[in-house]
């Protein structure tokens, strides 16, 4: 079902070593065209690194790059250089900026920035405008809070002349500037500001004197995700726009031999059905129609020659059979082996991990439309540059003719964030398909997001771990099995090291324990399911082995969980930080009693720590989750009501992994198809959670994906407390629990 093979991504790519090249004059210039409104920002220069690896840079000057608008009418508006999938950017970024601009909250608005890299690249990914890796915040930290201390000092120094008054002399407060008898709002400057140099250096705030950080503010989306106003790319609407559905192959590296669309062009509102690489597009005037076309189309015969036809049991067995092998090596510490052979107690362990689809609310969907030289393409966008680049690759057009409008997003979990471009780049063939007479609504149904690919990759894990008589770890050997997120894109170059992929190891090979002989292998076999990160990544599986290993091991050696994992943190004082506040909070000790269980875990992934304690009941032979109690450690706490509604969100994201969630394959076709089948998480089972952030003075981590990984082994290892029994696998199997 891949749409580019990884080599046409490639060449398409190659033109990008230079941040594209768009109109950054004419849009700044029509931003400030209403009424002499003020144009600031700050550019930093790109920087290609792992967010995990991104040291501090000496920072560039601010430049009038368009971060922040204000508006004589004294509004101030933040452009929006990430997608916003409900994580909380339109509220956590221009709180930032509102911080350093000594703004009123009542004053900040949003706008989506346009797609250019030479403006809005992510630092952390280097000359890529994109979100991912909960990277927002952190890596917008020191550019928005430069980009309003430049404005604040602009505004001061507009009234300063106006006035004839010191600059120092100037008190700015809540929007308004004041200077004993003299006051005036950032609108009354917002027009002679414009005309004033930028700033080459700008004092930035103290933690202790920030007023808006670290407050409970509303979040600036909630009345337009409330009242219907937010636009979607499900609400798009072009004038003489056709709405077009795609008939896939069942398995995935299958493609269409032939087929019969006349039944489906009868289908009333259908105009045309096409071929493209993924299968066969239908297009009509409406969407329902579109599907009834779809269902009509007749005599499809597929090339299944290259076609995906193991099923989820043959994979298991040949991971089984690897993970019983020497893979390459991930991580070494001392000598795993040899600490074993002098164990005093060896314990072992295997765990598995299902293919995972994403399910985001919305499911993928854009509108294209052919725009003088051009084209425009409106969707929530996760990968601005990268689909720039395929559809100009797919177009015969440069990067910068493809204009890209982002708009809300209704979920993604990664899923919008493909390095295939895979749902805009099949919008661009069927505009393509139809020598782009009329804008194209590119959607897929809840039943093509399910069957259809990106997953998490399945995974496989053998561990042996082994204590000393005196109960301390002697050693650890971890066999890993699945497939790359990485091998055939272009972050291949930089992720798979000596042909290890970072992401399917991290939160193991890198583990902040403390153990000594300590080894970590990996296979990655080949397999022709599409792949892609999904909510925490390689966290997703990583975190459950080792939090529920350490969970054994404490309990064979007779030790408490947490003083056992306290030990092994002894040089890790962050992390100790949050968990003896999770500790605390939690009342950790002994369970409540019969048919009581409390487990805990702690992990730490986008350079946030979390730890998680699940209290549990066992009724009538059933498990029910009772209460998540999580600490957290993301440094500077912009908005707790956001980072709590992430935690939360996770919690819920994680239990449905943990106790529903499976994609699995039948002779290499999905079993699944909507939410009867991959269920999530019910309303019913949401138990209570409780967030708790350590105070910190450090630069803000992420935080819209590591609510997750400690959710299933804290589950696992509560279930183990109120039943003596270890469920390992993913998703638990309740119906083996025998209460």
């Amino acid at each position: 079902m891949h749409l580019i093979t990884p080599d046409h991504y490639r060449q398409m790519l190659a033109g990008m070593g230079t941040p594209l090249a768009a109109s950054r004059r004419n849009f700044l210039k029509g931003l400030g065209a209403a009424g002499g409104a003020l144009v600031i920002g700050l550019h930093l220069g790109p920087r290609l690194a792992l967010a995990e690896e991104a040291a501090a840079v000496p920072p560039a000057p601010p430049m009038p790059n368009a971060f922040v608008r204000i508006a004589p009418d004294n509004t101030v508006t933040v452009l929006i250089k990430h997608v916003d999938m409900g994580q909380g950017v339109t509220t956590g970024l221009p709180t930032i900026v509102a911080e350093e601009l000594d703004a009123d909250w009542s004053q900040m608005r949003t706008a989506f920035a346009p797609a250019d890299a030479t403006l809005y690249n992510n630092l952390a990914f280097g000359p890529v405008q994109g979100t991912g890796g909960s990277t927002s915040i952190a890596n917008s930290w020191d550019q928005l809070r430069r980009a309003g201390a430049a404005a604040r000092a602009m505004l001061v120094e507009a009234a300063a002349t106006k006035w004839g008054v010191p600059a120092d002399s100037i008190t700015v407060a809540k929007g308004v500037l004041t200077s004993g008898s003299h006051s005036g709002t950032f609108g009354d400057f917002a027009e002679a500001a414009a005309k004033l140099p930028v700033p080459a250096e700008v004092t930035l705030k103290q933690p202790k004197d920030f007023t808006l950080i670290g407050t409970r503010l509303p979040r600036l989306d909630s009345a337009v995700k409330t009242d219907g106003t937010a636009t979607y790319a499900l609400d798009m609407r072009r004038p003489g726009m056709l709405t077009a559905v795609i008939r896939r192959p069942d398995r995935f590296g299958a493609t269409v031999k032939s087929f019969d669309a006349t039944a489906a062009k009868k289908v009333p509102g259908v105009v045309e059905v096409v071929a493209v690489p993924s299968g066969v597009a239908v297009l009509a005037t409406n969407t329902w129609a579109a599907i009834q076309g779809r269902e009509a189309l007749a005599a499809l015969e597929w090339d299944e020659a290259k076609a995906e036809k193991r099923g989820t049991a043959e994979l298991f067995e040949e991971y089984a059979k690897l993970a019983a092998t020497p893979g390459l090596p991930a991580a070494r510490r001392g000598d795993a082996a040899k600490g074993l052979e002098g164990a005093a107690k060896i314990l072992e362990a295997e765990f598995s991990f299902p293919y995972l689809a994403h399910a985001p609310m919305e499911p993928l969907n854009c509108v294209i439309e052919k725009t003088g030289d051009g084209v425009t393409i409106w969707t929530g966008s996760q990968f601005q540059t990268i689909e720039q680049a395929v559809t100009a690759g797919i177009l015969g057009l440069k990067p910068e003719q493809v204009k890209i409008e982002s708009l809300y997003a209704g979920g993604s979990f990664g899923r919008r964030a493909t390095v295939t471009a895979d749902y805009v780049a099949e919008a661009a063939t069927i505009l393509k398909a139809i020598d782009g007479r009329a804008p194209v609504h590119l959607v897929w149904t809840r039943e093509d997001d399910i069957k259809g690919g990106y997953y998490r990759p399945m995974f496989y894990h053998k561990v042996r771990a082994g204590l000393t008589a005196e109960g301390r770890i002697a050693g650890w050997q971890q066999q890993i099995v699945g497939q790359s997120f990485m091998a055939g894109t272009p972050f291949e170059a930089f992720a798979i090291k000596e042909g290890v992929d970072g992401t399917s190891v991290e939160g193991a090979s890198d583990t902040n324990y403390d153990i000594g002989n300590f080894a970590v292998d990996l296979h990655s076999p080949m397999v022709a399911v599409p792949t892609l990160w999904w909510r925490s990544v390689g966290h997703t599986h990583t975190a459950h082995v080792v939090e529920v290993m350490i969970d054994e091991l404490a309990r064979a050696a007779g030790r408490d969980p947490v003083e056992f994992r306290l030990e092994l943190l002894k040089d890790k004082p962050r992390h100790a930080a949050v968990l003896k506040l999770l500790a605390e909070k939690a009342n950790w000790g002994p369970k409540a009693g019969p048919g009581k269980g409390r487990g805990v875990a702690l992990h730490e992934s986008f350079n946030t720590v979390v730890g998680s304690v699940i209290d549990i009941s066992v009724v009538d032979g059933k498990i029910k989750v009772d209460r998540v109690i999580c600490a957290v450690d993301c440094g500077i706490a912009i908005n707790p009501d956001v980072i709590a509604a992430q935690i939360e969100g996770g919690a819920g994201f994680g239990l449905g992994a943990a106790l529903h969630d499976e994609i699995t394959l039948d002779g290499g076709v999905v079993e699944q198809a909507n939410f009867d089948t991959y269920v999530p998480l019910r309303m019913s089972e949401m138990p209570r959670v409780e967030v708790h952030i350590l105070p910190s003075a450090n630069a803000p981590t992420g935080i819209g994906e590591p609510g997750v990984p400690g959710v299933a082994p804290a589950l696992s290892n509560a279930i183990f407390d109120a039943t003596g029994q270890r469920l390992r696998s993913l998703p638990f199997r309740l119906e083996d629990f025998k209460a």
